[in-house]
């Protein structure tokens, strides 16, 4: 990979883990120092463990001083997503969904656009200024990469206590006090959160806190933490493999087949393959990983904005449409377009 390869990512302790190219990958995790955990949507990679030449540890929003100052926004030509393709495949799913293949699943969107300069110093600069609760994340090898501000935390662990949360039901700022009541997004919540409880249940004791809401300046999402204390050691690997994808970002049921068809779904509509993926990193036999969304991906001078909608049998084709317009524009807020 090329030296100018960075990769960095927000720790839950207002630390920011920096990893500088070349980076050297491995199908096993790193027992000490520090590396990141890099795969597709569908897990797989043989070889996720991306271990950098050299790596440092800096307080949370110092990633701009490795940078520079935080560039002027990019100026971007941007395509509007096809609606008809996304309503094809909306009928595809309230179909199966009536049919008892799924009970949830989340399709994707894109929206594309063309720039003028290459980004990765622009967008990551910009990635990099979030605050809590979002997480920055980001990696270039200096031609392409992904760059964002991640609300959702996929699982933390340190000692014997796993930490994780179920991030599900949106609406806009002002509409916060009509979210609380919406029963179509409490119940996609509660499939999301009964789900992850479930799958947790059997490796530690797990704690659930109550429902609330998470702020995110011009949107708000259902929010509730879940917490394990671990009854022996679990890996990394294990660990992604067992919790991703959650329903928010995945199928329910998730069985190979359900993950089959939203992977096709996913691919006829654009959707890179990193985009809701895990992004992680190890430090020190430490774990961190969130959920790779409210970002962007870019070739070249290629961009794409991804945003998804979790679908269930209340869903209507214009309220999904609208939500993903609402998760789109917040991206584009988050990075001056």
């Amino acid at each position: 990979m090329s030296s100018e390869s960075i990769a960095f990512l927000d720790l839950p302790d207002e630390r920011t883990l920096v990893g500088y190219g070349p980076f050297h990958t491995t199908n096993l995790v790193p027992k000490s120092g520090a590396a990141f955990y890099r795969n597709d949507f569908g897990l797989t990679s043989t070889e996720p463990w991306w271990i950098p030449e050299r790596w440092e540890v800096l307080p949370r929003g110092s990633v701009t001083g490795i940078l520079g100052e935080v560039p002027s926004p990019l100026a971007c030509a941007w395509e509007a997503p096809d609606a008809s393709e996304f309503a094809t495949v909306f009928q595809e799913i309230s179909a199966a969904i009536r049919a008892g293949a799924f009970e949830k699943t989340v399709p994707v969107v894109v929206e594309r656009g063309q720039l003028e300069e290459l980004p990765a110093q622009t967008l990551l600069s910009w990635a990099s200024t979030c605050e809590a609760p979002l997480f920055a994340y980001g990696f270039t090898d200096g031609e392409s990469g992904f760059a964002g501000s991640s609300p959702e935390r996929l699982f933390s662990v340190s000692g014997s206590v796993l930490k994780t949360m179920a991030l599900a039901g949106t609406a806009r700022a002002e509409e916060r006090d009509v979210l609380a009541v919406d029963e179509k997004e409490i119940r996609e919540h509660e499939y999301v959160a009964q789900s992850i409880v479930a799958k947790l249940s059997d490796i530690g004791n797990v704690r659930r806190s109550p429902r609330g809401i998470m702020e995110l300046r011009s949107i708000v999402h259902f929010h509730t933490p879940i917490e394990v204390e671990l009854s022996g050691y679990e890996s990394p690997d294990s660990l992604v493999k067992r919790l991703h994808p959650t329903p928010a970002l995945g199928p329910l049921p998730r069985t190979r087949e359900t993950m089959d068809q939203l992977i096709s779904w996913r691919r006829r509509l654009g959707t890179p393959e990193g985009f809701g993926a895990p992004f992680g990193a190890i430090l020190d036999g430490e774990f961190h990983a969130i959920v790779a969304i409210r970002g962007l991906w870019w070739s070249g001078t290629e961009l794409i904005l991804p945003a998804g909608c979790g679908v269930i049998e209340a869903s209507r084709l214009v309220n999904e449409w609208r939500e993903l317009r609402l998760k789109r524009e917040a991206v584009k807020a988050r990075f001056g377009f």
